[in-house]
């Protein structure tokens, strides 16, 4: 009895170990594998992202994402595109297919770039399929894309990967001067710079140049704060002064949110340097001002660099 029974005991114990050994292997390749849904069917199953897939629709590209591709697709979920302002299907649709066509197009790489294959680097810049570049930074806190975080990286689809993320990315529709002249909230900026221009030094030209450059850029009411009460007032200003003040909220590098880190110290176009804090939020402090200002929207893309929106006159 024990002689027949051993036998079988042993068999039965190896033909367990094979079969797990299999199921185990089948299981590790198929986790590595692509799912068989499409980038467009993720986008129109996953009810995150509902408000992506109204914009994938009225700007065309259903069939594009559902291509053959590879692709990578940084793609804002729900609450991105309610923080931009799109908070509802009508608001998308209401803006013009075509510009909403360059604005996703933004957002997508002719190529699948897992997360894994990401470069440990800051503001790596990456040809989207709008032909415009986007800057990649990964480091030990995560991955970033024009400072935005992606929440969720890898979602493996049949035609390459989705990386989720928390801002609907705007690409760049002029330089620093350029981007400023199109925002009614920098009319103050604006003057400043064409009066500053009319010293020895055209702050229009350093700040229309190639760059990269950040600026922080005061808003109206921060100029109105810091005693500028109207555009009369800083059409009247000494230039050679209002050109210190200015090139002060100039870096000369590209400086995203993410680069921001608490207690640096970047030295700015003025020559003096900035004191950055993140405690209740992003805020950068000028030598003489009493408190820091907040930065109040961060990351605008320009084609010579990038914008931080600040409530301050920062003073060297």
């Amino acid at each position: 009895m024990k002689k027949t029974t051993l036998p079988l005991v042993k068999r039965g114990m190896m033909m367990l170990v094979v079969l797990a050994t299999v199921l185990l292997g089948a299981c590790s390749k198929d986790d590595d594998q692509p799912t068989n849904k499409s980038i467009a069917a993720i986008v129109a199953t996953n009810s995150n992202f509902s408000l992506l897939n109204v914009a994938v629709a009225h700007a065309g590209l259903g069939s594009v994402l559902a291509g053959t591709g590879p692709f990578t697709v940084f793609a804002p979920n729900n609450a991105a595109f309610v923080a931009a302002g799109f908070d509802t299907e009508a608001k998308i649709k209401a803006v013009p297919a075509e510009t909403l066509k360059k604005i996703l197009m933004y957002h997508v790489v002719g190529q699948k770039i897992a997360s894994s294959a990401i470069a440990t680097a800051s503001n790596t810049a990456v040809k989207t399929s709008a032909d415009v570049d986007i800057f990649v930074t990964k480091n030990a806190n995560g991955v970033f894309v024009n400072g935005a975080t992606v929440l969720e990286a890898d979602v493996m689809a049949s035609n390459g990967v989705i990386h989720v993320i928390n801002t609907v990315l705007m690409p760049p529709s002029g330089n620093i001067v350029e981007a400023a002249q199109a925002n009614p909230n920098f009319s103050f900026l604006v003057a400043a710079v064409v009066r500053a221009s009319t010293g020895s030094t055209n702050v229009a030209q350093v700040l229309s140049g190639a760059g990269p450059l950040t600026v922080f850029a005061p808003t109206n009411q921060a100029f109105i704060n810091a005693g500028f009460a109207n555009v009369a007032a800083i059409q009247a200003a000494d230039p050679a002064v209002l050109t210190s003040i200015l090139t002060y909220h100039v870096v000369a590098s590209r400086v995203f949110s993410s680069d921001l880190t608490e207690g640096a110290k970047p030295a700015t176009v003025n020559g003096a340097t900035l004191t950055v804090t993140l405690t209740g939020g992003a805020k950068v402090k000028g030598n003489k001002n009493t408190t820091a200002a907040s930065i109040s929207s961060a990351n605008m893309v320009t084609t010579n660099g990038v914008i931080h929106v600040v409530d301050q006159v920062l003073l060297p």
